[in-house]
């Protein structure tokens, strides 16, 4: 009865059915989630674990079928060397290299040329959390901590029931967002609530996110038809003139990112409203953020590349931060800690020449844009031009800028493989590597012009 009447439903959205499985399954979160605050919020932890598992398995199974036994595999071998390994450098070693090994086989078994909706998609979610626990744990035996590590550290062993519970959440299970079995531990004890005792008064802040969340949705729903991926390979978009090629890369990257922007912002609501976004108190303010995986507004307003990074897929990028980057500490370089971290994430998301390339057209533009920022910084001309009655057109032409070589990047992150990418690129004559190369040579000569060469002298002493 379901499967037909979802034929229908992705029919008349135009959308595929996959894709209309996951969206109900992340709007079925809602439901889960009010079933918790009105039934479950005062039962034993036991109850509310095992509501937790079996909801996030029918999730699982609504949308992989028998296919499910990856994760539940995955994490049951987790929970045996929490177990049997302890609070080793072993079990830390054996997880990360299970865990991954594990997601890069699901990768090269189920891999295509198109984007496909399978379980390897919550499956990477899932890969950093159980990675993620097995770090929070060894942590939990060790002295000194940061203030980040003291925050997610485990005093014990989780039991079996907790494990799963954390892992199939239905808040957090099919799109993330990430967050430590610390987090979780405080949402089943009723910790994480304005009101102690009771359900958090999260309704409206959760309303609020499922809106805007709906919102982006319905922006990607309504303008992606006219912006398919397929169209950059077609002969159509090669006889378009130049401008337009480039023009149709920056109004097809905007509009594709809100098809990940409406998931995670969707899919915070839930948490909100089950308790695990809750954050605390700020200037007398109850916060509700603890699972925002999107600043939207930082987003649309930023004319960085840093800028959008920093709204973007905000837990992630968190998680690598604290659990590779800060851990590679003792390669004593900053710039091979960043390297390897973007690695990590490039065979993170797969192993399609596409993320290669571009992560590491995300490297070379960050790396340039920093060190554009330091000359208008260490320039009093340009300090004073960007602080003038000029900065709206500036900003206009650093947005566009912005938004032209955000969409450039993702072309082969989109079209995956080397002949696709390779002939888009070869359209518009790789014009993002030529202008962020050109940007990087003639640096170093502007610098010579307009810092004073006092400025100069003392950097070079630093």
């Amino acid at each position: 009865m379901a499967a037909p009447l979802l034929e229908k439903l992705s029919e008349s959205l135009g959308s595929p059915e996959p894709a209309v499985r996951l969206i109900l399954s992340v709007l079925i979160g809602y439901v889960f989630a009010l079933v918790y605050r009105w039934f479950l919020f005062y039962q034993p932890a036991t109850v509310i674990h095992l509501f937790h598992i079996c909801s996030g398995l029918a999730l699982a199974a609504f949308n992989f079928g028998s296919q499910v036994y990856h994760s539940a595999t995955c994490v049951f071998v987790q929970f045996l060397m929490l177990r049997l390994m302890g609070r080793t450098v072993t079990a830390v070693l054996s997880s990360f290299t299970f865990q991954m090994l594990y997601l890069l086989s699901g990768y090269y078994y189920t891999a295509t040329e198109e984007y496909d909706i399978k379980w390897t998609m919550p499956h990477c979610v899932l890969t950093l959390k159980l990675i993620g626990l097995a770090f929070d744990f060894y942590d939990g035996g060790k002295e000194p901590l940061n203030a980040e590590q003291k925050k997610a550290a485990l005093a014990s062993v989780p039991t079996l029931l907790e494990v799963f519970g954390f892992s199939y959440f239905y808040g957090g299970f099919l799109v993330g967002p990430q967050f430590t079995l610390r987090s979780y531990q405080s949402l089943v004890a009723r910790e994480l609530t304005d009101c102690p005792g009771k359900p958090p008064n999260s309704v409206i802040p959760a309303l609020r996110r499922f809106a805007l969340g709906f919102l982006c949705l319905a922006i990607y729903a309504i303008f992606s038809p006219s912006y398919p991926d397929n169209y950059f390979l077609t002969d159509e978009y090669e006889a378009q003139p130049f401008w337009y090629r480039c023009v149709f890369i920056l109004l097809w990257g905007k509009v594709m990112l809100y098809k990940y922007v409406s998931c995670w912002v969707i899919a915070e609501g839930v948490c909100i409203l089950a308790g695990l976004g809750y954050n605390g108190v700020v200037d007398g303010k109850h916060q509700w953020d603890a699972c925002a995986n999107m600043r939207v507004w930082l987003f649309e307003t930023t004319p960085l590349f840093g800028g959008t990074i920093a709204s973007f897929n905000i837990n992630t990028n968190a998680w690598v931060a604290r659990h590779v980057f800060k851990r590679l500490k003792f390669l004593g370089n900053k710039t091979l800690s960043h390297v390897t971290t973007l690695f990590f994430l490039t065979i993170w998301h797969g192993l399609h020449s596409g993320y290669f390339l571009c992560f590491s057209m995300e490297f070379f533009i960050i790396t340039v844009e920093r060190q554009a920022q330091a000359l208008v910084r260490d320039s009093p001309l340009l300090t004073k031009l960007a602080n003038s009655h000029l900065y709206p057109l500036i900003y206009v032409v650093q947005q566009f800028i912005h938004w032209l070589f955000m969409g450039y990047p993702l072309v082969p992150f989109c079209l995956f493989t080397y002949d696709k990418w390779l002939k888009v690129y070869s359209s518009i004559y790789f014009c993002g590597h030529v202008f962020f190369l050109i940007v990087y040579l003639i640096l170093p000569f502007l610098r010579k012009t307009l810092v004073p060469k006092k400025d100069q002298s003392e950097k070079k002493q630093n």
